[in-house]
């Protein structure tokens, strides 16, 4: 009995129609990144496991695709080795498939440094892969649609991404809204109360105040030995509302003894009246309670969410003060966010927000009815396609019925009909699929009418 074909879970297969979406998505996202200056580059899909590993943090190391150095990659491995997890992973696989495009970029950089010019704008539009539980929403192959820019430490560079969000989102027609924190804050909370040497595991515990609640975030801090009286030294922070300047003035007074913290109220200040000056349409937020999981950001950190529908952030990011220097080049700053196209793709459909324009199909069928008729149908074949116009010739020499039904299916609007009767006098009946009408015209006033109604 033969198997049934599948995929692994959490991949998808795209067909046609999904894919010529997916590409609206991409080429809006294309064209806003390169209205603000920036220039794609690509890197492999595979990286070697030490530009990976310690990256992610604990969570995100767990979560990492390792790949087996070659087929026989087990040849030669002792007992010994077997019985030993970590020693055999590190044995039989020297590479990983990429766990996002950020890390990649920052090698990238490292090792180009000499042929690029800094402050160096890039985007990059790559699928990445995580060994994560598949969910609505999740998935373990995703692509992201990152722009970063290196260094440079202005603020400007910020604005100009909570611009670049605005201005995609709007394109897209989603209502979105940004939240923004900056992780010196959260550094400087860790210092307040005391542990600063938790400050990795405040922050991973509180990015999960949207998904679990204030008071499981209580106890997982608990679980990692924060006192109840230093929780409730962070609680307020959590719970904190009022105006963004209400808020601003309320973490000076918190964080008086930090300067650290003082610093990112400071750069948070400076923002919001950057991006109150340029009047974005969406809703931007500040929410202290943000954290980003991720270990290497250091300053603004962004989360974006889609307003008409229950999904999860959609894009995201932050400034990294330093990435590159675990590559062996200190000193660059960068800021960069990441939009998820395939969580994008999902809001689209759910608020089913996809012009027609997205799916660009075969827009006339010409039909095939025998040889005299395909000759004469040729050269207006061609002369369609050099105007711009999609356009098939049926293959087979079959019933009309059966190429109506091709067309229908495949959704192509107008159907060129040539048959006898209209070789004998030079014309093409073309018929709209969607209103009925059906017209005998000239080669040149069929082109002319298909142009000038696409």
């Amino acid at each position: 009995m033969a198997q049934k074909p599948s995929i692994p879970k959490g991949t998808r297969d795209f067909g046609p129609i999904e894919m010529a979406r997916r590409n609206y998505i991409f080429d809006t996202i294309r064209g806003v990144f390169g209205k603000y200056g920036y220039s794609p580059i690509e890197t492999p899909a595979m990286e070697n496991l030490s530009t990976l590993l310690g990256k992610y943090g604990e969570e995100g190391d767990k979560l990492l695709f390792k790949v087996l150095n070659s087929g026989d990659a087990f040849s030669g491995i002792s007992p010994e080795m077997l019985s030993n997890s970590n020693s055999l992973s590190l044995k039989v696989c020297e590479k990983g498939l990429r766990y996002d495009l950020t890390v990649p970029f920052a090698r990238f950089v490292v090792q180009h440094q000499s042929e690029i010019v800094f402050p160096f704008k890039r985007y990059q539009i790559q699928p990445v892969w995580r060994a994560d539980r598949p969910q609505k929403g999740r998935y373990r192959e995703f692509y992201q649609c990152d722009v970063d820019v290196v260094g440079s430490n202005s603020l400007i560079n910020e604005l100009e991404l909570v611009q670049i969000v605005d201005d995609v989102f709007s394109k897209l027609g989603i209502r979105v809204q940004v939240k923004i924190n900056n992780r010196k804050i959260l550094t400087g909370i860790a210092e307040v109360i005391g542990r600063p040497e938790k400050l990795i595991d405040i922050t991973v515990a509180i990015d999960k105040i949207d998904k679990i609640g204030l008071d499981a975030v209580k106890d997982e801090l608990r679980e990692k030995s924060l006192t109840d009286a230093e929780i409730s030294m962070i609680e307020p922070v959590l719970i904190l509302s009022g105006t963004t300047a209400e808020k601003i003035e309320k973490m000076r007074e918190l964080l008086a003894s930090s300067s650290v913290g003082l610093t990112g109220v400071e750069e948070v200040a400076r923002l919001f009246s950057l991006i109150a000056g340029s009047s974005p349409s969406c809703e931007v937020e500040l929410d202290l309670s943000l954290a980003r999981g991720l270990n290497y950001y250091t300053g603004a950190i962004f989360e974006v969410k889609a307003l008409d529908t229950q999904m999860g952030s959609i894009c995201g990011g932050g400034r990294y003060d330093d990435l590159t220097g675990i590559f062996g080049l200190k000193g660059v700053s960068g800021v960069g966010i990441s939009f998820g196209a395939d969580r994008i793709y999902d809001v689209l459909s759910a608020l089913d927000k996809f012009p027609e324009t997205a799916v660009n199909g075969t827009k006339v069928l010409f039909t095939n009815l025998g040889d005299s008729a395909v000759n004469f149908s040729l050269p207006i074949v061609s002369q369609l396609r050099r105007a711009g116009v999609s356009v098939e010739l049926y293959p087979d020499e079959t019933k009309l019925k059966k190429q109506f039904d091709y067309a229908d299916k495949k959704g192509i609007k107008w159907l060129a009909i040539v048959g006898d009767s209209e070789v004998a006098e030079s014309k093409v009946s073309l018929k709209n699929l969607i209103s009925g009408e059906q017209k005998l015209l000239s080669a040149n006033d069929l082109v002319q009418e298909l142009v000038s109604a696409l």
